[in-house]
Order: structure tokens, then sequence, then C-alpha cells
């Protein structure tokens, strides 16, 4: 098996991708994915090795992806937003032998520090953009070069996603061939995919739901992917109707910015026929707005990324807004109580998750995967959830103090970490404060040291130095101390 597998056997003269309103066939997209395949193969790229992708939703980022997991490399894809401190912790953990850049990650790249280069075989440039000795991507494309994909295990790691920890360092889940292309097949066939079906790819790729559901799930069933770089509501109803969109995939962030739109005929989502949210809670209040005004039904499901990501999905059930469905087929979820036992019909319980699709493991960090990975294969999520007498799952609370922002984590204490770094700072909490555009927004409480005086844009423009811009601070508050038990844990709770 190989997941690269996933575009052979559509029509060679079908549409693959649309991007900036040039069009790349499945007959161009395999061509292109075997002349990089050969040369990553020829600068001596070996299965089980890294190649790190900083790219945004660009056909380059599909090319670079599916060539590298078909010469049974692993990808880690890459904020290409982030700030040098973050990629730095990221690749350091991921060690990659190539690195492919787009132009916007350049200036992040010249940051990046000799130790962390020092593993880095080959720098793949996205286009012609100044980076010594690096080829570009459209120079290899012009080869006449090709290599096919290679078998690997179902075992074989084909990703590196990172998802923060508690503890505020990154840890990367290792997501395999068989993990990403279980999920694929469990969520396509419900979804109803055809090659009839055109997808609104505005998901980041880098992210879980963007990679596997949105893209993957496309390509996998022959359909085509219109690329979005960058969100514009107004674009976006111009792209359905321009493109025929058939499935929409977003965040709550995408899909309240459209119901908020004024002056779009009744009719803008007529083409769309499976609108689905996910990464965070879709308050009912905008799923009932979009239904009214278009008669758009936006369905929620359940995912998380150890679990390749998607587990529960409401398509195919009796539109009830607020639940997130039922499990996938093949995907088995128990909702425990505090005792270890299921919890009775109507009450709370943590969600509990085994299948194919969940995955291997942090990368190099045993004890954080034994913390969520039981040894009979369960994920033990954190999340709480209720079922009723029908098997509909609705959430109860998430994962503790854990702040979604557009359906992205960010764990208070990597912020916090960030903030006391500060050299004014000498304390500091963040909790999640509900925002109308992006669901949550981080919030955070600073203590300064005596004599010290800072202003909010200081401390956010520091944190803007050292992290993604969601998971910088939208509101500080400076304060005398933050809440602190006995043992000197923070008490998070009582600043809510």
């Amino acid at each position: 098996m190989n997941l690269a597998r996933i575009i052979d056997g559509h029509p060679a003269d079908s549409t693959a991708l649309i991007s900036h309103g040039r069009v790349t066939t499945y007959g161009d997209l395999r061509r292109q994915v075997a002349a990089l395949r050969a040369e990553l193969v020829s600068i001596g790229l070996q299965p089980g090795e890294c190649v790190a992708l900083m790219c945004s939703n660009t056909p380059y980022f599909v090319i670079s992806y599916l060539a590298a997991v078909g010469v049974g490399a692993v990808v880690a894809p890459l904020n290409p937003t982030s700030p040098a401190p973050e990629i730095e912790k990221e690749l350091l953990v991921v060690q990659p032998a190539v690195v492919v850049l787009e132009p916007a990650a350049l200036a992040t790249w010249s940051q990046v520090t000799g130790d962390t280069r020092r593993g880095v075989r080959a720098v793949m440039a996205t286009e012609g953009h100044g980076i010594e000795g690096a080829r570009t991507l459209d120079e290899v494309f012009s080869s006449d070069l090709a290599a096919g994909p290679v078998d690997v295990e179902p075992s074989a790691p084909a990703a590196y996603i990172f998802t923060s920890g508690t503890a505020g360092s990154p840890k990367a889940a290792v997501l395999t061939h068989g993990n990403l292309l279980s999920n694929i097949e469990q969520t396509t066939v419900v979804e109803h995919m055809s090659s009839a079906d055109v997808t609104f790819g505005v998901l980041p790729m880098y992210h879980i739901f963007g990679l596997n559901v949105m893209l993957c799930n496309t390509l996998a069933a022959g359909a085509a992917i219109v690329l979005v770089q960058r969100f514009d509501p107004v674009s976006a109803i111009e792209t359905i109707k321009e493109r025929g969109i058939t499935v929409m995939l977003g965040a709550p962030s995408m899909w309240m910015a459209l119901s908020q739109l004024i002056d779009v005929p009744a009719d803008a989502f007529a083409s769309v026929r499976l609108a689905l949210s996910g990464a965070a809670k879709l308050p009912e209040q905008v799923i009932h707005s979009l239904s009214a005004r278009f008669g758009l039904q936006v369905l929620e499901g359940y995912g998380l990324t150890e679990a390749s990501p998607v587990v529960t999905t409401s398509i195919d059930m009796p539109f009830t807004p607020g639940s997130i469905g039922r499990p996938l087929a093949g995907v088995e979820v128990r909702i425990v109580d505090e005792s270890g036992d299921d919890a009775y019909v109507g009450d709370s319980g943590e969600i509990w998750v085994r299948g194919p699709n969940v995955f291997a493991g942090y990368l190099n960090d045993p004890e954080a995967t034994a913390r969520v990975l039981s040894a009979e294969g369960w994920l033990r999520t954190g999340d709480i959830a209720v079922a009723d007498e029908n098997g509909h799952i609705f959430m109860v609370d998430r994962a503790k103090d854990l702040i979604i922002v557009s359906g992205f984590n960010v764990y208070p204490a990597e912020v916090e970490e960030v903030l006391t770094m500060h050299p004014d700072i000498t304390d500091a909490a963040v909790i999640g404060t509900a925002h109308p555009h992006t669901g949550e927004a981080v919030r955070a409480y600073v203590v300064l040291r005596p004599g010290m005086h800072l202003d909010e844009d200081a401390v956010v423009d520091h944190c803007r130095r050292h992290l993604a811009r969601y998971k910088c601070p939208v509101k500080v508050l400076f304060v005398q101390q933050v809440p602190r038990n006995m043992t000197g844990k923070l008490q998070r709770y009582s600043l809510r």
C-alpha cells in the first residue's frame, strides 16, 4: 500500500486542482508527482526520513506531499506563517532531511539556526526566490525523470502532524499510511464523494482536517478541489457560483462569516450538496441562520489529529443541530465515566476511540503516548460528551483548558511559557473567551516585575515574535497575581 496511490486510476484529462484560475488535471498531477519522486530519490532521500513542508494551499503543497509519501518518506506539514522560534522547535522534533519552502516562508527559514539545519541535506523552493543552492519545483517538473510509489506496510509513518501538549512543548502525532487511508475510506463512503464533486479548498492543508478530509478525500474520489489560500466571504460566494462548488468544509469562523453577509441571494449555495463544519463547536444560531436564509444544512462531526481525524459524523442522520452525530463505520466509541465504566445513556463521560484510524503515538515521546493510548488501543481524548437513546452524541465540554481559535488548538501553557520569557513578566495565566468571529480568543493575565511597565501592544508584539498569530492574546490584563493552589498549580477555572 501507499497513500500516494489515491491519485491513480482517475481519467488523465479530469480536473484535479484549480489554483488561481489554473487547472491541473490528474494526468498532469501524476506526471509532476512522479518527477518530484525521482528528484527525491536522486538526492538520496530514504524511506522513513522526513520532508518538512512550509507551504500554503497551492499545487506545490499537494505535489510535494504525494511525492514524499510516495517514496516512503514522512511529511511534516508546518504553518508557513509561523514565526522562526516556533518553526525551529518543530524542526528539531522531526529532524527533516529535506525542506520545501514557498516564498512566504523564506524569511522564517533564513532565521533558523545552523544547529537546526545541520541534518537538512536539501532545500527545495516552490518558485525561484533567492535560496542559494535550492532547486525549484518548476525545474524538477520540466525534467523527463519519473519514479513510481514504493510499497510500504500499513504501519509505516506517512505524516507528522503537530498538536501542542498541555506542557506547552510541541508534539508530533505519528499518522501511518494505514491510519490515513482507513479514515479516507471511512469518510468518503459516508460523504458519497464522486468524480463529479468540486470541493472548496480553504482549510489549511498543514492542519489534519484540511489535509486528509478536504484534500485527500477529494483526490481519492477523483473529484476536483479549488485551492484557496486566504478566505474572503464575498470571494467565496463568487467561487461557489463560478466553479459549481458541491462540497464545503470549514471551521466555525468560516460559517459565521458567511452567515453575516448581507445582500446575498437565497440561492447562493444552490450547488452545495454537502456542508461540513469541524475543528470546533459551531454555534447553533449560525446553523439555524444558514438553514433559514439559504436552505443550507451545515452538519457537524467530531475528530482530532490523533484519529486522522474523523471519529463521528452527522451525515445520513436526521438534521439535528448541536449533535456531532454517530461513530463512523469501523470506529469504536465509548463514553466512559470517572470509574472507567461505560456511562449510562444521558450521562456525560470522556470520549474514548478505537479503530484503524487511531495514531501510532507521539514521535519520540513514549510518556505522552502512554497517557492517551491504553494498552487495549483506546485513545483517551479528554473530551466530554453525552449520548442519547438514539446513539446521537452531543459535546458537553472539551479537553481541559484547551482553547480553539478558528478551529486551531491553542494550549494555554504554550502561550504562558512565551509570556514569561519576557524579562519584565514574572507570571502569567491564559484562558479562552468567546469571540464572534473565531469562536474563541486568547486572553492573558500578566504579572509584571515590581517597578516595570508594559502596555498591551508590547505584550502582544512579544508573543507574535514567538507564536503563530492565532495563538497570541487579543486581550491582556495586568494583575497583581494569578490564581494558584497550594502546590503552585494554576487554577485557570477561577479566571473564567
